[in-house]
């Protein structure tokens, strides 16, 4: 896959299927739009392209920080996983935002992405104030040259699957739900680093450790049945998210997790933890020797429940 970022002066040169949008998650709804552009690809000869974001356009519109279930590089990896032609991470900034929805079509979606086929969920938007929608494009289509094609929201029961329905989810601990919603497992994709090693030397269970960076929208701090991606191979484990209250000293928000079964030295490898049920809060105890008694019970309550997963 092909990822343009960075700058705004850019082209392709052959004719692609698009598609814009934050996809935040990539979530069910997420592919069966992309699963479309998969199929167009085949059947008219075009090349797939996502247009997105660098970064979240809230975070800039009202000048605060803004979380996101996927972050750009985890994106990345997702899109290029499915097999994506191109990816542009288009730079936000207040100019961009005030860009009008007739102009963002002819010059940057035609005029640069070279689309000749536009498609997008039912409730797409873009342009200055979201003026753009889905009508819109089947307006414009004749006169820029593309067919604009628009797939109904997939839904779970009665509500539209959306980023938003996901993040309720996580935010309550409903793991398994908001998985479904997803279709694949939460995860968390980062490099492993040097923690205080408390895990092997002290505790007796050494663990691996990633920090998410700050724009990463993480479920409540606790202890999570999970498992571990290293190398395409998937190992169980369990995954501790917070602050480690046990610890003396002032902890930065970590992801960290023992694996069954694997002792390499992992450090500096790119690994992706993938939660699969939340087991309880992250709290402080009165000593390493509890922490250590409530790891041993953590670890065989995650072993009772992956075993029943399969």
């Amino acid at each position: 896959m092909q990822i343009i970022t960075g700058t705004r002066q850019f082209k392709i040169e052959e004719p692609t299927v698009v598609t814009i949008g934050k996809f935040d998650g990539r979530h069910k709804g997420h592919q069966k739009l992309l699963c479309e552009m998969l199929s167009q690809k085949r059947r008219k000869n075009l090349a797939t392209a996502v247009f997105t974001f660098d970064m979240a356009p809230m975070g800039v519109v009202k000048d605060q920080p803004v979380t996101v279930i996927t972050t750009n590089r985890e994106r990345r990896c997702k899109l290029e996983q499915m097999g994506i032609d191109y990816m542009v991470e288009y730079p936000f900034d207040k100019s961009v935002a005030h860009m009008s929805a007739e102009d963002f079509v002819r010059d940057v979606l035609v005029g640069q992405m070279s689309a000749k086929s536009v498609t997008v969920g039912t409730d797409c938007s873009f342009g200055y104030r979201g003026a753009g929608d889905a009508k819109l494009l089947c307006e414009l289509g004749p006169k820029y040259g593309f067919e604009a094609v628009v797939i109904e929201k997939e839904q779970d029961g009665y509500r539209d699957i959306s980023s938003t329905y996901v993040r309720e989810q996580l935010d309550l601990g409903h793991i398994e739900k908001a998985n479904g919603l997803l279709g694949e497992p939460y995860t968390i994709l980062g490099t492993v680093v040097h923690g205080r090693h408390m895990g092997g030397r002290i505790l007796g269970f050494p663990t691996v450790n990633i920090l998410p960076p700050p724009e990463k929208h993480l479920p409540p701090f606790g202890v999570y049945v999970s498992q571990v991606k290293i190398d395409g191979r998937l190992y169980d484990g369990v995954t501790n998210i917070g602050r480690k209250p046990t610890v003396e000293g002032e902890n930065p928000v970590g992801v960290e997790t023992f694996l069954f079964d694997m002792e390499e030295d992992l450090y500096g490898r790119d690994i992706e933890v993938q939660l699969c049920h939340f087991e309880r809060p992250e709290r402080k105890f009165g000593s390493l020797d509890e922490l250590r008694a409530q790891i041993e019970r953590d670890k065989e309550s995650a072993a009772a429940y992956l075993k029943n997963m399969r």
